[in-house]
């Protein structure tokens, strides 16, 4: 690294730092450009690449892996300089911005630590702002590198599952770009990607798969290098197709995502969506490009290869159909997939559907002995689910205010008949069969792409614009000091503003706050602000929510102590930690976190001055909590 400005006045000859870059110019990026960031010139391996379905996000880069080490030299990919830094226990950890002459901008991500003149600076902020969390902006002058200039040190900090280099490729609006497509010989693949598993789904109530309505799994069969589906598969309106595949690179065994896909209909481009140039601020919409119920209930991602209404993502290339397919009675369609990695390497699954029109059917189970009664919604479909014992199955009465409809049944499975309605037609109330009922808790239309306030006696909900991706069918519920907003399957995108009445009695309200109680038996601390009887607070999430008391301060344990360093032990039970504070006679002294480890160690600003003196730590919860340790060095 050199800090003088010879570099930069050649950059300035040649143009400005801010050259908006466009994606003709991301196109135009010479082979060669990028030097790769770790280990140049011997071949790498990638633990994670881009475009990859992460939770709530893709995965913006590669991960390079560092042979579960730290301390590796990072270079600077080419020339630039550093123009932003954050450092965190969470997300990215330690992370350098460099920006280059083409308004490219190069991050690296999970650093062990700085090179000493950009660390000591960071170390001297950390003093100044008396924080461990910084946020750091630079001229464009105070740190200029050259392209194989040492930058960093590689890590294992933030959000990290293990040691490794997190490399973006960014443009001026932020984009993630896919650093592969820059050419770096160090990372090799020949190998095509494998694919899993292809769904089907009914996107209308016409639509059959079989016969049936619904989301129906099929198993790929290899020949040769290819894939095929054994059987024709009957189908009928408006389906969409999904698929589980993975990619591996050469000499490694952990799969990878897969990149691209195109979609051919008789042999003409149907849709095609590449993950490359995700805008930063919307990538949190891959929650819409996947099947986000089946990934919540199965933990399996199956991407879509048809476009959502409220998808944003500039990915596809769709048309007008967005990769809906049409199939009409007595069609017979050849469907071919293709799916491609960044190198290009290719896998082909192809299959063939026939529009049969849809039929009643009956496979009777005779174990099914006891009406029931059951429903789910699929968009804007209600799918009601009966048992019944009669030999041909009866009508089913759903009332809609008050307004009968005999609903016919579609067909019957295994004793359970399948009837369809369109929600558009009328929130429902109730329905019978058989002198049983059940009624619905529809509440409301909630629709997507406006701002929209609902209420009932036990909550208010604010909808951004921006919050729903589709319309929803809302229904709310509190029962034993659980408010429930839907269900946790359907993604959300910009928070709710939610606000809850409270619950009866005296209790510290300054200590009690609102939690997503998730999965299972996790908590999640949400927060919210309480007025009068009311607390309100953002969801990020539908769901169940409590609202807790916090009164248990967290602990904090001595793990060692020396002139050079402390280090110490954190735990909480509830809120979680919210900030920390150390000083050392009075002055402030930086602790750094290690979240992973619930691991809090000290870093001098002067290292010639050994730590000497009271120490006082101060630990607080999200709840206000207190914890003051106190110890003599």
């Amino acid at each position: 690294m050199k800090l003088n400005k010879k570099f930069l006045v050649g950059v300035l000859a040649i143009g400005t730092w801010f050259n908006l870059t466009t994606q003709a110019q991301v196109n135009q990026v010479p082979t060669g450009y990028f030097q790769f960031p770790i280990m140049p010139g011997k071949q790498n391996f990638l633990s994670g690449s881009m475009g990859e379905i992460r939770p709530n996000h893709f995965h913006g880069g590669i991960d390079i892996k560092t042979n579960q080490m730290i301390g590796l030299p990072v270079y600077a990919a080419a020339d630039g300089y550093i123009s932003r830094i954050e450092v965190s226990s969470y997300g990215y950890g330690n992370m350098i911005y460099l920006t280059h002459p083409n308004g490219l901008v190069t991050t690296y991500a999970h650093l062990e630590k700085f090179i000493p003149p950009v660390a000591d600076y960071v170390l001297q902020k950390h003093y100044q702002q008396e924080s461990f969390e910084l946020r750091l902006g630079f001229p464009k002058d105070q740190f200029v590198f050259k392209k194989g200039d040492i930058i960093a040190y590689s890590g294992n900090t933030g959000g990290s599952g293990g040691p490794h280099l997190h490399f973006e490729v960014r443009d001026a609006q932020n984009n993630l770009q896919n650093p592969l497509k820059y050419g770096f010989s160090e990372i090799q693949d020949n190998i095509a990607p494998t694919i899993s598993a292809i769904a089907i789904k009914t996107l209308s109530i016409d639509g059959r798969i079989n016969n049936r309505f619904g989301r129906y799994e099929f198993s790929p069969v290899k020949q040769g290098t290819n894939f095929t589906l054994p059987d024709t598969v009957s189908v009928h309106g408006l389906i969409g197709l999904e698929f589980q595949a993975y990619d591996q690179f050469t000499g490694a065994l952990n799969k990878n995502g897969v990149q691209q896909v195109e979609v051919l209909v008789d042999g003409q481009p149907f849709y095609s969506h590449v993950i490359d140039g995700v805008p930063f601020d919307y990538t949190k919409q891959v929650n819409w490009h996947i099947n986000y119920e089946f990934y919540k209930t199965s933990g399996r991602n199956f991407q879509k290869c048809y476009v959502d209404d409220g998808n944003k993502l500039p990915l596809y290339n769709a048309g007008t159909t967005k990769g809906k397919l049409r199939v009409l009675p007595g069609e017979k369609r050849r469907i071919s997939m293709l799916f491609k990695d960044s190198y290009n390497n290719t896998t082909t699954l192809e299959f063939m559907v026939k529009g049969e029109k849809p039929i009643y059917f009956a496979t009777r189970n005779p174990a099914i002995k006891k009406t029931a009664l059951s429903y789910e919604v699929a968009e804007n479909i209600l799918k009601v689910i009966a048992t019944d014992t009669a030999k041909i199955a009866k009508n089913i009465q759903l009332y809609v205010g008050k307004i009968r409809y005999d609903l016919i049944p579609s067909y019957t499975q295994d004793s359970y008949t399948v009837y369809l309605y369109d929600l558009r037609g009328g929130l429902p109330d109730s329905m019978a069969l058989n002198r049983v009922s059940r009624r619905f808790n529809f509440q409301q239309v909630i629709p997507s792409g406006t701002d929209y306030s609902f209420a009932t006696r036990n909550m208010n909900i604010i909808f951004q614009k921006e919050s729903l991706y589709d319309t929803l069918y809302i229904d709310t519920n509190m029962e034993n000091g659980v408010y429930t907003i839907n269900n946790p399957t359907t993604p959300v995108f910009q928070p709710l503003k939610v606000t809850l009445k409270g619950p009866a009695g005296s209790f510290d309200k300054s200590k009690t706050h609102v939690y997503y109680m998730g999965w299972g038996k996790s908590r999640g601390f949400t927060g919210g602000v309480w007025e009068g009887e009311n607390i309100t607070f953002l969801a990020r999430n539908f769901g169940k929510y409590r609202i807790l008391s916090d009164i248990k301060p967290p602990t904090l344990k001595l793990v060692s102590k020396s002139p050079m360093e402390v280090r110490l032990k954190y735990a909480d039970d509830l809120s979680g930690i919210a900030s920390f504070r150390a000083e050392l006679n009075g002055k402030f002294l930086l602790l750094k976190q290690e979240h992973k480890e619930a691991l809090l160690y000290s870093e001098r600003l002067d290292k010639t001055q050994p730590l000497s003196g009271e120490l006082v730590v101060r630990l607080k919860d999200a709840a206000g909590n207190e914890t003051v340790f106190r110890t003599q060095l």
